[in-house]
Formats: structure tokens, C-alpha cells, sequence
């Protein structure tokens, strides 16, 4: 897969509880084994067909402003779920998620 566009394979970050908790856990001093995570990591959604090296130069360009590095990715497809409402069936699309992890020290909200 060559995309040009690094937004065509970030499609967006994916923000639930547990994500926003991923983020934090540089932030987190009220856990020993938490207070030991130094490295931030985000969650996206990306294109099904992005690698992860793609995944990884179009977080570094789109975050280039804050100079931001990439330690590591790890992927995940998430199959849709089958759907069903007043006898009707379909399904929820299927995604597949990056969990980036940055360098220690980066973050990609502001402060």
C-alpha cells in the first residue's frame, strides 16, 4: 500500500477510557507499576491496508511541529459485530486500530 497522504492512513485517534488511560500513564503517580511507564502511547484508527512502518513516517509528519518520535506500533483488526434490530441483521464495520508509543518526554496533547 503507497499512500502519499499521511491522513488517508491515520484516519483518526481513537479515543475511549481506556485509551485516555494509555496516554496518562506518564502522568500517574498513584501506582507503583504505573509510575514505571515513561513512554506515552495514543490510539488510532487506521486504513486496513497501512503497514507499520507506514503507520509510523504519518504519525512523524503529521506531528512534525512537535517533533515527535515513534518508538513502536502494534496493530489490531477488530471484525465487525453482528448487529441485529427489529428483525433486521447487519453489521458494525470493521476497524483496524495502532497502539503508537512514543518516545519519553513526547505527548501529543498540549499541556
Amino acid at each position: 500500500m503507497t499512500h502519499k497522504n499521511p491522513y488517508e492512513i491515520i484516519k483518526r485517534q481513537h479515543m475511549t477510557e481506556k485509551a485516555k488511560m494509555l496516554g496518562e500513564l506518564k502522568n500517574s503517580d498513584s501506582n507503583a507499576s504505573v509510575r514505571k511507564c515513561i513512554l506515552p502511547k495514543y490510539v488510532f484508527v487506521v486504513h486496513p491496508k497501512a503497514t507499520k512502518h507506514e503507520i509510523k513516517t504519518a504519525i512523524e509528519l503529521i506531528y512534525k511541529e512537535r517533533d515527535i518520535k515513534v518508538m513502536a506500533v502494534n496493530t489490531i483488526n477488530i471484525k465487525g459485530k453482528v448487529k441485529r434490530r427489529k428483525g433486521r441483521v447487519g453489521t458494525a464495520p470493521s476497524i483496524k486500530k495502532a497502539v503508537v508509543t512514543l518516545a519519553a518526554g513526547d505527548s501529543l496533547i498540549d499541556v
